[in-house]
Formats: C-alpha cells, structure tokens, sequence
C-alpha cells in the first residue's frame, strides 16, 4: 500500500493515519455523558481558557483612556517609606488624568491604587492567581484577575503609557525586564520607564554598565531606557516631562501630515 492509499482520518486541520487513527469522532466524544471530567485540564480547553482571559481584559480595559502602571513589592507594609511614596505618586498620576494600573496586591500594589482612589482618580488592579493567596486590595475601583501571567502582562504593557518602578523583586524585576525588551526589540513604541529609589536600583545599573554593556550584551543607549529617581516629586516631574515630548512628537507627526496633504492638493490643482 503506498501512502497515498493509507486510510486517514481528519481531525480539524489535523490528519491522522495508521495507529493514531481515532476509533470515534470529536463530535462523539463531545457528546459523551460518562467521562472523569479530566479533559478540561487538557491543553485544547487551555487554550480556550487564555483566549477568555485576553477577551475579558481587553473588554474590560478598552475604554479606560491613559494609564500609568504602578510596580513593587507585595511585602511592604503600609508604615515603609516606599509605600507611601507610591501613593504620593499615584495620587499625582490620578490629579493628571491618568488612570493607575497595579497588581492589585498588598504592600506598594495597594499603596497606588489607594493614592489614585484617594485622588478621585480610576483605580485598576490585574490579578494573578497564585499558590498563596494574595486577593484584591480593598482600592481597586475595577479589577480583572488572571490564570496566567502572560495575559496578565499582556494588559499591562497595551494599556499602560508609562512604568513606575518601586523597590521589589522577581515580579517587579520581570515586569520591568519585559517593557525593555520589547521596546529594546521594537514591539512596543518607546515609553517612560521610571525607577524610583537611587538606593536600591543604582547597583543593578552599574552591573549593567560593567558587565553587560562592557561585554557588548546591550548597548549603553539601551540604559537610556529608563530613568532613576529618589522622590515621588522627581517622578511626577520625570512623567510630565516624558507626556510633554509625546504631545509634541504626536503635533509635529501631524504637522507633518497637514504639510504632506497640503501639497498634494496643491499638485493636484495644478494645470
């Protein structure tokens, strides 16, 4: 039999033949009373479940305007000078008409939602579910929990115009890494990265310069990325500042295009 006659089965736009041919269809099996109920743990019905989370974050974010992510420790309490700190910040960010988007934990996640919800501003917080329960802070205004991190970060990086870095650590390190990778890589446009706390953050920048920058893994332009702060002031300053040099890119961008149209009809009107 050659194999253009082996018998085959069609399973979507999967093709099936010889011994991994299905002895019933999916529709059978679809319909099938008995069973463990293990197969929505299957990575199909997985599937299903992150294509729910980014319908349901993107259907709950999509209206909520210009936003300023928030990131830090959970385990800070509230009497920690950082904890405040962020809420100062978070209340400025609110004052300005933007949006603050957290974790929607403890520790500085409930300080920036506290500071905009303070303000009168929209107080956001992205869940993730994890072994150890953390749950929503009592200041998130609209919040949307999550299985999975990527989905979680996904929301972060689409809907934010800026990062706020405090003190923290892995999460708040791969928050951070992730926004200059991809601006690095050029998935994401530019926007301000502001790491707050000379204190804790200048001793990973010098390794960056020393190690990474001196070996040629980064160029020294890339550290330009971000910028470092030690008060809430100098953050809300280092933001305005950031937001007053998108306004004028984005008139000049439309300039640009006035002029360009401008020209065109003028040709066009031309005998």
């Amino acid at each position: 039999m050659t194999p253009e006659e082996r018998e085959h089965h069609r399973k979507g736009p999967v093709t099936l033949r010889g011994a991994l041919r299905p002895d019933r269809t999916t529709d059978q099996r679809l319909l099938e009373g008995a069973g463990t109920g293990a197969w929505v743990h299957s990575d199909p019905w997985r599937v299903l479940r992150i294509q729910s989370e980014f319908v349901e974050g993107f259907g709950a974010l999509a209206e909520l305007g210009p936003a300023i992510s928030i990131f830090g420790s959970a385990r800070l309490p509230e009497t920690d000078p950082d904890y405040q700190c962020a809420r100062e910040i978070a209340a400025g960010i609110a004052r300005a008409g933007y949006a603050v988007i957290t974790g929607g934990g403890p520790g500085i996640m409930e300080a920036g939602n506290r500071g905009a919800q303070e303000a009168g501003g929209v107080s956001v917080g992205l869940g993730i579910e994890l072994p150890h329960e953390q749950g929503m802070n009592p200041y998130v205004d609209l919040g949307v929990d999550f299985r999975y991190f990527f989905a979680r970060k996904t929301m972060f990086v689409k809907y934010s115009s800026g990062f706020v870095v405090m003190p923290g650590g892995f999460g708040t390190f791969d928050e951070l890494f992730e926004a200059l990778c991809l601006m690095q890589t050029h998935k994401i446009d530019l926007f301000p990265v502001i790491l707050v706390g000379r204190d804790y953050w200048q001793g990973l920048l010098d390794w960056m310069r020393s190690a990474a920058v001196a070996r040629g893994m980064v160029n020294a332009s890339d550290l330009d990325l971000v910028r470092v702060v030690d008060s809430a002031e100098e953050a809300l300053a280092a933001l305005r500042e950031a937001m007053r040099s998108e306004e004028a890119e984005e008139q000049a961008a439309d300039g640009a295009a006035l002029g360009v149209g401008a020209a065109d009809e003028e040709t066009a009107l031309r005998p």
